[in-house]
């Protein structure tokens, strides 16, 4: 009897486990496509974060115009900006702003969708062909009033910073970050929107992905998660920050589109490719300037580094912080060494004993809304007297005699002259963007620095790619293109925009090294390899590397496509058809761009360009006299760009306006004194101009910059010889 209880006993376990394993080993078939199931679908179960959720800035992103989420002022109401003067109105349940329209006119438009609670609202409205633009004016929701959130004088309706222009247009620039499951659907051919949403507002799915592999599951008789899909949604609470952070990141980040279609589900960088600390985003330090929002910020800190997620400090759903006051820190850092005067030095419970006020300042921005630097930093007043970065502490202490040097002084009384993270990055970026000689090897170093985050190394290495042409910074771009991180491999590929080989050996070389980037395991790099490849005379050397290219440039042109709408996309479509052969459609491209986006400067250079090699001399004269001006003005507005004087230097030179050209040259190379294409423009135009003096002088400095380059010597040789041709 009672072995014949054990026996039952092992017979049902032996059943149980079989029973279990089929249970574990049945799975949703490969290759399950999740699909979008509603915020509703997902209340039922998940009541708590609903109710979290609710009016949190997610829930409140984006709204329709009506009297329930409408907060601004509409009896009527009207305000002047350098002499246009706005009517805010209200009809029934529907509301209208009168303001310049894209004719120059006054005229009437609906507010279709509200955008934004705290601490401001924007307003939406729809022109034709689907076209949804942000309405110049702004509600502040703190102060109660109308005010424009550009401040600036505005340039007319022609402009793209106009609200009807594109740098306003809601189907490009808000759509993706305010709705869940957005779609652009532009047609080109009918040069209209059929966008595409499952939900107004940044909605549970907007987070977690789609939901209906997850509901499916839930819903089932099984005792596991499926082995292939886990629970079916982004696996955002893992030991590994990545997932989560990247979640986050295409919203909040500065970045640019690499492929559409972007869920939770997928990687960041197979999307989207990060912006560097460039010098006209951030301060030389890596403190936000433009608005960076918040992660290329974070990955500059040492929180970053040591895998603190957002969820550490923000509820998720609700979006408030998880702690009020310096207890937000001290879960983690001791409050026994930290929250006491002795390490802040300010009575206690005063803005200046606050960790936030010191270690993320704040910038506003759009005119009434402050947002915290999230690169975690310690207050480095002593960068502000060396580079004229701001610095926490200046933030409060304003009188005439507290001045950076002041505060530098006192944190040396405080913590002693010396820091840990000396030179600071900041010292080194900024030498390299000033062209400075001696920042190379500094810049070297850095690219192999650990205590710094992925963003600062990846700035480091493009400042060599991009401005620093001798064989040791060839060296590690090259060693850059094998690096481990994403961010790394992308900024080395600025070293070879432009690239000319100087030999069949080094073209092989390199061909090879980057045709390795095709089957790069990141969609951003491979897409990057395939376009900077469509430009150089080499080509990948086998079979499979051809082949991987043409997938690559699919995947390139898709992207390009996607964004249809913008000019600036069929700009790249027509420079990458130019390099296939293809001018005829290069030409479109080109012309459609400028279609677009006639004030904006670009396009009409690159189809002048096309035109001259079919020999339309006259067609391309005439664009490149279009041209210039808008350079011109762009210039104007830009005096510190170096860029953009060598651009509407050169034009002034095609054009034969010579002592133009001599004048933005100049500029050109006075702000960016490391380039070598801007001395070698300039110093061929002093030679053209037969100004032998300055013309020696120039390429006396063009062969300091690169004493191995055969080229600038012989250029050397020849103006000697015509300066000089008696030979005295």
């Amino acid at each position: 009897m009672k072995k014949r209880w054990i026996y039952g006993v092992i017979i049902f376990l032996c059943l149980t486990s079989i029973g279990l394993a089929i249970d574990w080993w049945t799975a949703l078939p490969e290759g399950e496509q999740a699909t979008y199931v509603g915020r509703q679908t997902c209340f039922e179960c998940h009541q708590q974060q609903a109710e979290e959720w609710k009016e949190s800035d997610h829930d409140l992103a984006m709204n329709p115009a009506t009297p329930e989420f409408v907060l601004g002022d509409f009896d009527n109401t009207e305000l002047e900006h350098f002499g246009i003067t706005s009517r805010m109105s209200r009809e029934g349940d529907k509301y209208y702003v009168n303001t310049q329209g894209p004719d120059g006119e006054m005229s009437r438009f609906e507010v279709k969708y509200v955008i934004g609670v705290h601490p401001l609202q924007q307003y939406l409205a729809e022109l034709e062909r689907g076209k949804i633009q942000v309405l110049p004016v702004t509600w502040d929701t703190e102060l109660k009033r109308w005010y424009y959130a550009s401040p600036d004088e505005p340039f007319g309706p022609e402009d793209p910073l106009h609200w009807t222009g594109s740098a306003q247009n809601w189907n490009h620039m808000c759509a993706e970050c305010h709705t869940t499951n957005w779609a652009k659907n532009y047609d080109i051919a009918t040069d209209t929107h059929h966008y595409s949403f499952s939900e107004m507002r940044v909605s549970c799915e907007a987070c977690h992905g789609p939901g209906s592999i997850h509901v499916k599951l839930a819903n089932s008789h099984s005792l596991f998660w499926d082995r292939r899909y886990g629970y079916g949604l982004a696996k955002l609470k893992g030991e590994d920050a990545t997932a989560q952070l990247e979640s986050c990141a295409p919203c909040h980040s500065h970045r640019r589109h690499v492929s559409p279609g972007h869920t939770p589900l997928d990687r960041f960088h197979d999307h989207y490719a990060l912006s560097l600390l460039e010098d006209h985003l951030y301060h030389p330090d890596g403190q936000i300037d433009e608005e960076v929002y918040v992660f290329g910020s974070f990955t500059q800190s040492k929180m970053y580094r040591k895998g603190v997620r957002c969820t550490d400090c923000h509820n998720p759903h609700s979006l408030k912080l998880k702690f009020e006051g310096n207890k937000l820190c001290t879960q983690c850092h001791l409050e026994a060494k930290y929250d006491v005067p002795g390490h802040h030095h300010h009575k206690v419970d005063s803005k200046g004993a606050a960790c936030v006020e010191c270690h993320m300042p704040t910038k506003t921005y759009m005119g009434v809304d402050p947002r915290r630097d999230h690169s975690l930093r310690i207050p480095r007043p002593d960068l502000s007297v060396k580079l004229g970065t701001p610095n926490a502490c200046n933030q409060c202490h304003t009188k005439v005699d507290e001045t950076p040097e002041w505060a530098a002084k006192k944190v040396d009384e405080w913590y002693g002259p010396k820091r840990r993270d000396d030179p600071h990055y900041g010292e080194i970026l900024a030498a390299g963007q000033a062209g400075n000689p001696d920042a190379e090897r500094a810049l070297i170093k850095l690219t192999r620095e650990k205590e710094v985050g992925p963003i600062v190394r990846a700035t480091a290495v493009s400042l060599l790619a991009s401005r620093y042409d001798t064989p040791e910074s060839r060296k590690v771009v090259e060693r850059s293109l094998k690096s481990n991180e994403e961010l790394v491999r992308m900024a080395a590929l600025r070293g070879f925009e432009g690239w000319n080989p100087r030999s069949e050996a080094e073209a092989s070389r390199v061909g090879k090294l980057l045709a390795e980037g095709l089957t790069d395991d990141s969609r951003g790099v491979r897409t990057e390899v395939a376009r900077i490849l469509s430009s150089l005379p080499i080509m990948p050397n086998t079979d499979s590397n051809r082949k991987a290219l043409e997938r690559a440039l699919k995947d390139y042109k898709n992207n390009l496509l996607t964004d249809g709408d913008q000019s600036g996309s069929h700009m790249s479509l027509g420079i990458l058809y130019a390099n296939e052969g293809d001018l005829k459609k290069a030409e479109a491209e080109f012309r459609l761009a400028i279609k677009l986006a006639p004030a904006v400067a670009g396009a009409r250079s690159n189809l002048a360009q096309l035109l001259e090699q079919q020999g339309r001399t006259q067609e391309a004269q005439e664009l490149r006299s279009e041209e210039v001006e808008l350079l011109a003005r762009d210039a104007r507005l830009l005096p510190d760009n170096a860029l953009l004087q060598y651009r509407v230097g050169l034009l002034y030179y095609l054009l034969g306006r010579e002592d133009e050209a001599a004048s933005a040259l100049e500029k050109a190379c006075e702000l960016e004194p490391q380039s070598a294409d801007f001395r070698l423009m300039l110093t061929l135009l002093y030679e053209k101009q037969q100004k032998w003096e300055q013309a020696l002088d120039s390429v006396k400095r063009l062969i300091q910059l690169q004493p191995e380059n055969p080229t600038f010597r012989q250029i050397q040789m020849n103006l000697q010889q015509k300066a000089n041709p008696q030979g005295k």
